[in-house]
């Protein structure tokens, strides 16, 4: 993978998307650790983060990653889930971001050079070759090493360049039970960004990119 110290760089990372990819491959990610590594690759204009949050709860599992991530260099983008019953009377839950990433990467385009976009949703290979008519390069960071592999093909493809997740283990990887005295991150930020009861519901009970959705896009 090709960065350049002096291009301008982005991050805009799929929650959900990211933690399924992680999840498939057996570790949990160290956010302090990912964004310390990529800044590293060249001129860190910003860090977006996408995740849908459960409103009216007294207590939200997913707050402190929120909170934390928001005192630490990523630029949270956040919206209320939308809770429903289907025709069988089971309970969904939707928290689709793809919107909001979208727009985002399409107006920072013009301020960057090199975009990496953290999801292996094929809906978005349009996205990428609309910015790169801009002049921007894109890698889509996410793994075809899992069962079954989490990119689309055409994303794939169609992104400049492809970098496998599970190669950036030793790089962003958070060791368990690891603290440290600089900041240290608490444990919700290493782990699941759904909250519990999300995260309980059968696949087929949360309509999200990670679930269901995503098969519709390999």
């Amino acid at each position: 993978m090709i960065f350049y110290p002096q291009e301008r760089l982005a991050l805009f990372i799929d929650g959900s998307n990211l933690y399924a990819a992680a999840r498939a491959l057996n570790f949990d990610i160290d956010y302090k650790r990912l964004l310390e590594h990529f800044a590293s690759k060249g001129r860190m204009i910003r860090a977006f983060y996408y995740t849908a949050l459960v409103e009216d709860q007294e207590y939200s599992p997913i707050r402190p990653l929120v909170d934390w991530l928001d005192y630490n260099g990523y630029t949270m983008v956040t919206k209320p889930t939308k809770e429903f019953t289907d025709q069988t009377g089971r309970r969904k839950i939707k928290g689709n971001m793809d919107i909001e990433l979208a727009i985002d990467v399409m107006e920072m385009a013009s301020h960057l050079d090199h975009i990496v976009i953290f999801s292996g949703d094929g809906d978005f290979r349009r996205l990428v070759e609309a910015v790169q008519r801009r002049g921007c390069r894109v890698t889509v960071v996410s793994t075809v090493r899992s069962q079954p592999p989490m990119v689309a093909d055409e994303l794939r493809r169609q992104a400049d360049n492809f970098l496998e997740l599970q190669e950036l283990a030793d790089e962003i990887c958070r060791a368990h039970g690891q603290r440290d005295g600089r900041d240290p991150m608490p444990p919700m930020a290493a782990a699941s960004p759904l909250p519990d009861e999300m995260d309980e519901l059968d696949d087929d009970d949360y309509d999200d990119d990670y679930d269901d959705d995503d098969d519709d896009d390999l």
